[in-house]
């Protein structure tokens, strides 16, 4: 298997230098915050292409929301079938006309400022074939909930940016600006369907220095309706991203994969093991989070994954015993008022 080709344009007097391709699939509810903070820092039509490509989806009328938001500024494309997100990221990038490429999910937004900074960084470094920052994390209400960590703290060209990608995912979509020349060399996402894009700027840090920026300027939201979100239900998630891991080591100094590689494993182990704390504080689905902790726990067992998934599964086992009435109901604490 092998990442798809992306055509490069015919030669044109006039491209514009942004494209900013928006790929949707049932996430209209959140379209209108996704288009409104990219509408807020328009260059305008010859500096920014801005187009939602939609992927058959069937929860609203897309094409209306775009018209209605975008008042003509907008370019809507509906595949002519339910694709997949691959394909649909492939569409994304096939159709940009701008040399500056961001795929900014239908579900998550950029703060004031994001294309500028960008676009500084990379005529700073014009070496660098992509440039990405910092990125909240928000809910489906758009409440802030966490932050990514910080990876330098200043501007600049990530020194050995391969080699922190190996070790943890430290790039959103919503973050990072590809050169669409770059994807032209490169080709486009595949393999898998959760951590694609993990692989993606890695085989990217491989070939290119890459530029950061720590401001926080992009908002990752989570949420259940994702594709992300599916393929916890079905344990897929961790399937994929063994994949994926598999593929970056490739990509780093065959003297150092193995060790890289136990060390990657165990790096993500240990941030499964949180998350899927995270997943029974929202959903709170035995059968969701038994199924993530027997994953993990066949990839990498250590103190720490056992300890976590031992205490996660406590506080299941408590619900289950509380649902069918062997432990008493918890009461709620009693407040005081003042």
């Amino acid at each position: 298997m092998v990442p798809p080709k992306i055509a490069p344009l015919p030669d044109q007097a006039k491209r514009p230098v942004w494209s900013v391709m928006i790929p949707t699939y049932n996430c209209s509810r959140f379209l209108k915050e996704t288009i409104e903070s990219v509408l807020d820092q328009d260059f305008g039509k010859d500096l920014m292409q801005i187009e939602v490509i939609d992927d058959c989806s069937t929860d609203e009328d897309v094409e209306a929301i775009v018209n209605q938001i975008g008042a003509g500024r907008i370019s809507f494309y509906r595949q002519p079938e339910n694709v997949g997100s691959l394909r649909n990221f492939e569409t994304c990038i096939n159709r940009a006309q701008g040399h500056y490429i961001h795929i900014l999910h239908g579900d998550d937004c950029v703060k004031p400022g994001f294309y500028k900074k960008i676009g500084e960084l990379l005529e700073r470094f014009p070496e660098a074939g992509a440039a990405f920052c910092r990125y909240e994390v928000i809910d489906d209400k758009s409440k802030y909930f966490g932050e990514d960590s910080l990876l330098m703290n200043k501007d600049g060209i990530v020194d050995d940016f391969l080699l922190h990608q190996s070790q943890k995912q430290w790039v959103q979509y919503a973050s990072v600006v590809v050169k669409r020349k770059v994807y032209e060399e490169l080709g486009s996402f595949y393999a898998v369907t959760y951590g694609e894009d993990w692989e993606m700027w890695a085989r990217i840090g491989k070939n290119h220095p890459v530029a950061y920026s720590p401001l926080l300027l992009s908002q990752y939201r989570m949420h259940f309706s994702s594709i992300s979100s599916n393929s916890y239900r079905t344990g897929k998630n961790i399937k994929d991203v063994m994949q994926v891991l598999g593929l970056i080591n490739q990509y780093l100094p065959a003297d150092d994969r193995k060790k890289l590689l136990k060390s990657a494993v165990r790096n993500y182990a240990h941030w499964a093991c949180r998350f899927t704390g995270y997943l029974w504080y929202r959903t709170n689905s035995s059968k969701l989070v038994t199924r993530q902790l027997i994953g993990i726990m066949k990839v990498h067992r250590d103190r720490y994954v056992l300890t976590t998934a031992g205490a996660i599964l406590w506080q299941v086992t408590k619900s289950l015993l509380r649902y069918y009435k062997v432990l008493p109901q918890k009461q709620p604490k009693k407040s005081s008022v003042l």
